[in-house]
């Protein structure tokens, strides 16, 4: 194992990061136990099998060298003690009021950063699987690769072997440098090229406020999840009735389920329509590229004012529809782009001026994780549930995270629990929506 740079966003991930605002990413995995020790037996595994994999032993260290000033890298640990990232807990009967308390912890930065949590079930046939990995190791692909490696051994088709990646060094070979000055100046027009574009799109509507503060928050430090489960074939039957694809019809139950919480509250939904960061990943798997977050995104006006749920429906779809027209490289969403062309040191001085600035940009993030078709197991239990949970941005109060497993859609929220005390309204909102959207379907 080699040191190797973090690639820009990475880096930004590493250094907008502060005590209040942890950047990792979370999922929860419900398995059934076939014995009360199963759980035990559980977290005795994952440790074993933590040690050998090479991912999971790379720490991140800072990094000031010539032509690298400011940058970091993960290099690898060789007195690596996977106790100290495996935690056993107390058994529990609410396996989300636990999480909420451990994804509000920031993970050691000393440390490979990831943890993986277990938590038995109180009832004896059940446990649960907090997994953390901070963004700047991995995005969400990447941590399912590493989260797989240590759970059993999936029958996966055999893959043709890729040619190895070379490291990426601290310092670059001098005989480049005439190629990276050129590759400089084509990254400045091309930074340009983006910033114009995010600026454009971002004048106008998408500066502006909306009525409500339910998405905005002080930043406690607190944390509570919740997660939600809905039937996806529910989901395909909206989509053939209704139109659109399977994301918009998720997106669209997002939108939904915020206007029934907040009409709820007491907040009201008329005219809000909170801008919706939608993450979308530039990375393809089985390509020889480097690693890293290959992130941009689409920014979208949820339709939380509208009343009829097919109109919401239509409103997200239209607004894809436009975002996917226009490319990832284009757009406010585009944004996240622009770390490339960040210099190390500027990631470093101006991550904390950045991570401020989410709140101007969008009001609540909902991505996708992608999660194998394959049933996933460990130590034989079969996994029933994956909860994914994203980071909270400061500023910000709620983050969805939306997966989809083995028939069933998987929503994990996260919100920062003195300004979302009733995130457990929200999560039953979503269910009501669904029914809603299904009730259109028998019209």
């Amino acid at each position: 194992m080699t040191s190797d740079l973090l690639a820009p966003l990475d880096l930004a991930f590493w250094n907008i990061e502060s005590e209040r605002h942890p950047m990792h990413l979370g999922a929860l995995g419900v398995f059934s136990a076939h014995s009360p020790t199963a759980g035990t037996h559980a977290a005795d595994l994952l440790a074993a099998r933590a040690a050998a994999v090479p991912g999971l032993r790379m720490r991140i260290r800072d990094v000031w060298q010539p032509l690298a000033f400011g940058a970091a890298a993960r290099e690898p640990v060789f007195d690596f003690d996977p106790l100290q990232h495996v935690r056993l807990h107390a058994p529990t009967d609410d396996f989300q009021a636990v999480a909420g308390r451990l994804m509000e912890r920031p993970l050691e930065r000393g440390r490979p950063p990831w943890e993986a949590h277990v938590l038995p079930g109180a009832d004896g046939v059940s446990f649960a699987v907090l997994f953390k990995f901070h963004h700047a190791l991995a995005d969400g692909l990447r941590a399912l690769t590493l989260a797989a490696a240590i759970l059993d051994p999936m029958d996966l088709p055999e893959r043709r072997p890729r040619p190895a990646e070379p490291a990426r060094g601290l310092l670059p070979d001098v005989r480049k440098l005439p190629g990276l000055v050129r590759g400089a100046l084509s990254d400045v027009g091309r930074a340009l090229d983006i910033g114009t574009s995010v600026a454009l799109s971002t004048l106008g509507t998408t500066l502006a406020p909306n009525t409500t503060g339910a998405f905005t928050s002080d930043g406690s430090g607190t944390r509570r999840t919740a997660g939600v489960v809905i039937d996806l074939d529910d989901v395909h039957r909206v989509r053939k009735a209704v139109g659109g694809t399977v994301n918009d019809v998720l997106i669209a139950v997002v939108a939904g389920a915020l206007r029934r919480w907040l009409d709820e509250r007491g907040d009201g939904s008329e005219g809000v329509t909170p801008r919706a960061l939608i993450p979308v990943s530039k990375r393809r798997p089985r390509t020889a590229q480097p690693p890293g977050n290959r992130l941009s995104g689409y920014l979208v006006r949820l339709p939380v004012h509208d009343p009829d749920p097919v109109r919401r429906l239509a409103a997200v779809r239209t607004a894809m529809d436009r975002n996917k027209d226009a490319g990832p490289d284009r757009g406010a969403g585009a944004v996240a782009l622009l770390a490339d062309h960040v210099p190390p040191l500027g990631h470093r001085l101006g991550g904390p001026l950045v991570s401020q600035a989410a709140r101007l940009w969008f009001d609540i993030l909902v991505t996708s994780v992608p999660l194998p078709g394959l049933g996933l197991k460990l130590g034989g239990n079969p996994v029933t549930a994956v909860f994914p949970y994203a980071p909270l941005a400061p500023g910000q109060s709620l983050a969805v995270a939306v997966s989809t497993y083995r028939g069933a859609v998987h929503y994990g929220l996260v919100a920062d629990a003195e300004s979302v005390p009733d995130l457990d309204r929200l999560a039953a909102a979503f269910a009501t929506e669904t029914e809603t959207l299904l009730g259109v379907c028998d019209r």
